[in-house]
């Protein structure tokens, strides 16, 4: 018996998009393209990059339009769909050591628990994907489609110690495809989830080396370090790293970019912040970062902020305003914060913002970064205390388009606790300049999306996300 073709519900149309000016409406659906069933949004990407088109349409009414379509190639046809995969989410099979998730307290919203390995995701979201939920058929297809990046959570190369640390008997041989990725040409980024005692040491060796030979195809790696709530219980014993575990990653990260540089030109490997703040090691210069591929894993995000910040600042003109401001953000970029805010009123003398670093009391005092950061931790540390005339968090602290935390308090909720206005700082150095400097102008809820599986460097709660540097 044949599959009833998928029809896929039109969510919104774009305004002056094409679709818009043939009448297509939200609660319409599409049918299909050039004939054809659109499986998901892999099929529609790649069916309605043509110039000539023909796509059918069933109307809210069940009015059937068949639309023929000149258009400049790949130019998008400005429909959003009610699914953003025009399919089911499919959901990780893995049960990896250093899984965020499984480390979260019971009692969050459910969307937060859902874990997913969905290579459409990758490509679409970047997200990383660690190759065990991928198809052969999902292989042609990204093949196929040149559906690139491929962001992967490659973890270790030793396809033993793969299989333990995700806990999937498939695990290692899931490491071919990307073989078969790179012998493709699909360019592909990857990451390191460092677990003390697993996949450090000669086994970061191995993965380094063996994953070198992918190079330029494979454009970066990321090594970050496991992120370890205070709700492990019953889970694998995993240990933080120390001081000196930091000096020695960054030592054999550095050696294997210094050979990189000379054999193609890229640094290749990367440490994530986290690395340089625990050794105690001041920051790598811009140039080392190869242009920031990996950004979204928090490699080079306090770079690119200090650059952006010390940029700005040189470009401001000096005034005798008045501003008294709090910035709350986690332990790991609060020392940065401070440096900046003191440089800041030696050319804006009447502007005090004082930077104060909350301690996660939610998920536990190991994880430091701004995203996992709870609006009762916020309340609870900064009520009672002279705030000034404004708040300022960074955006990745909220759900994306949203104004709530992770503890379902909102922006609203905590400013009236603490009876102080709450303004959201958008990315960048240059919009903690601005947010600083200038009256609140309304909250901002931009964010950059967060990733799948990696479970490393206190990552966002929701799926283990990036790093803020604010």
């Amino acid at each position: 018996m044949s599959q009833v073709p998928k029809k896929h519900s039109i969510a919104s149309v774009l305004p002056g998009s094409i679709a818009g000016e043939l009448g297509i409406e939200p609660g319409d659906r599409l049918v299909s393209v050039n004939g054809e069933p659109v499986g998901d949004i892999f099929d529609y990407r790649y069916m309605t990059n043509e110039e000539y088109l023909t796509i059918e349409i069933e109307k809210a009414d069940g009015e059937i339009w068949e639309v023929e379509i000149e258009k400049e190639f790949e130019e998008d046809l400005g429909m959003e769909f009610s699914q953003s995969l025009m399919d089911a989410y499919r959901s990780c099979s893995n049960r990896c050591i250093f899984c965020f998730i499984d480390q979260m307290p019971p009692g969050m919203r459910s969307t937060l628990y859902f874990k997913d390995d969905d290579s459409r995701l990758s490509f679409l979201q970047g997200n990383y994907v660690t190759l065990t939920n991928m198809s052969d058929k999902d292989l042609d297809r990204i093949i196929q489609y040149r559906m690139e990046p491929v962001n992967i959570s490659f973890q270790a190369m030793n396809p033993e110690l793969r299989c333990r640390m995700l806990r999937n008997r498939f695990a290692g041989e899931s490491l071919k495809k990307a073989r078969r990725l790179y012998e493709a040409g699909i360019r592909m980024n990857g990451q390191i989830v460092l677990c003390k005692g697993y996949n450090d040491g000669d086994e970061l060796d191995r993965s380094i080396r063996e994953l070198a030979d992918y190079a330029p195809v494979l454009e970066s790696l990321s090594v970050v370090p496991v992120g370890l709530t205070r709700f492990r219980d019953g889970l694998e014993p995993l240990e933080p790293f120390t001081r000196e575990d930091a000096r020695q990653v960054l030592s054999l990260i550095h050696d294997w970019q210094h050979r990189m540089l000379k054999r193609c030109g890229l640094h290749f490997v990367h440490a994530s912040d986290e690395w340089y703040i625990l050794a105690g090691e001041p920051l790598p210069p811009e140039e080392n970062y190869d242009g920031y591929l990996q950004l979204e894993n928090g490699v080079g995000m306090l770079r690119l902020q200090e650059t952006e910040f010390y940029e700005a600042l040189e470009r401001a003109v000096p005034d005798e305003r008045q501003v008294r401001a709090t910035i709350a953000t986690g332990a790991l970029a609060a020392p940065f914060l401070q440096r900046y805010m003191k440089d800041l009123q030696s050319r804006y003398p009447g502007v005090q913002a004082e930077v104060r670093s909350i301690r996660n009391d939610f998920f536990g005092e190991q994880i430091t970064v701004s995203g996992l950061i709870t609006g009762r931790d916020l309340t609870a540390q900064l009520s009672g205390t002279e705030l000034g005339e404004k708040l300022l968090l960074p955006c990745n602290m909220l759900r994306d388009q949203e104004d709530v935390f992770l503890d379902d308090v909102t922006t609203g909720e905590l400013s009236e606790r603490l009876g102080v206005p709450v303004v959201i700082v958008e990315e960048g150095g240059a919009a903690l300049l601005e947010a600083v400097l200038n009256p609140p102008a309304g909250n901002k809820r931009k964010r950059r999306q967060t990733y799948e599986q990696t479970g490393g460097g206190d990552r966002r709660a929701a799926e283990c996300g990036q790093i803020d540097p604010v």
